[in-house]
């Protein structure tokens, strides 16, 4: 299957809205200037939203990422698509710099992630919201203290202020009401939607899901899938969402990568992905096992490949 070309600009068309206009999240004043501001800066800035160019990552002896070269197009939400163990959430992490490549470039906005000082990755994270796998809230803090947690580290607000940017985060997510409480009296759902409030608090360009709807049930995964849209469409946020839940796949993505033994195999819409010929996409798809191939070790990298111990510096 030849892959989705991008345009020349780096970015897709939007597509139409999937979901009731009545739907539409609420939006102050001041998220309005921030969503305008974001998108005249955004103009200036014709290429990939986030890009990875030949990374490499190991731990150890295993072999997790292997040359990934991969543009994300602004202005959509990329599903990355994979079996357990595939590199999904590592590659994330090298796109808001947690993680460090063994080889290879990571860009943010055409600005590099890879090798930078904390304080210039500290800036460029103010404009990147990250949905942990399981939420990960500070048991200790009260959902406002939860969702407020960047704004107190990353602007000069003051207590009212931020007080009210959490009222409005979680009023975004169907949360009214319970700044108060604390995550152990939230469902799994709502915390869910808790940390997606303090994802987006800062009005990020773009937003990573590490598999937003792990340990949920399939209405309340529902939930979050339309949140998912709903961010893209109007908050303005690009979206790389990690998964390997088919029916979220199908619901959040305009775009799909299927991510194997850390390269990738299939890159397009999801139903140009449902037609490729490569076998594993096909049984990854229709969910049937073959214990000959899907328990049997990655085959190691090629032998020309510098060392995951080597410094490409």
């Amino acid at each position: 299957m030849q892959p989705e070309q991008p345009p020349a600009n780096g970015r897709a068309a939007r597509p139409p809205d999937r979901h009731d206009p009545s739907d539409r999240l609420r939006q102050t004043p001041e998220m309005k200037r921030e969503r305008e501001g974001r998108a005249a800066a955004a103009s200036a800035y014709d290429g990939p939203i986030a890009r990875l160019v030949g990374v490499r990552k190991a731990f150890g002896a295993l072999q997790v990422l292997r040359g990934v070269t991969l543009d994300f197009r602004a202005g959509e939400t990329t599903v990355v698509l994979g079996p357990s163990g595939a590199g999904k959430s590592v590659l994330l992490k090298h796109i808001v710099g947690l993680l460090q490549p063994d080889g290879g470039e990571v860009y943010f906005q055409g600005a590099r992630m890879d090798g930078q000082p904390e304080g210039r990755l500290r800036r460029a994270r103010r404009d990147i919201g990250f949905l942990f796998q399981m939420s990960a809230l500070f048991d200790s803090m009260t959902v406002e203290d939860n969702v407020g947690f960047p704004l107190a580290e990353h602007t000069t607000l003051s207590g009212t202020e931020r007080a009210q940017r959490v009222r409005e985060a979680l009023a975004t997510v169907g949360l009214e009401g319970t700044e108060k409480k604390l995550p152990q009296a939230l469902s799994g759902g709502q915390r869910k939607r808790a940390a997606l409030a303090r994802a987006v608090i800062l009005h990020p360009s773009l937003v990573l899901y590490d598999e937003p709807t792990t340990g949920l049930d399939p209405i309340r995964a529902d939930g979050i899938n339309d949140l998912i849209v709903q961010m893209r469409r109007d908050l303005g946020c690009s979206g790389i969402v990690v998964t390997h839940d088919l029916q979220s796949a199908r619901k959040v993505a305009d775009r799909v990568v299927m991510l194997y033994r850390g390269e990738i195999i299939a890159d397009g819409t999801f139903g140009d992905v449902e037609r490729s010929d490569d076998p594993y996409v096909g049984r990854f798809l229709a969910g049937r096992y073959d214990p000959t191939v899907d328990d049997a070790p990655a085959a190691p990298p090629p032998a020309s490949a510098p060392a995951a111990s080597e410094s490409k510096r």
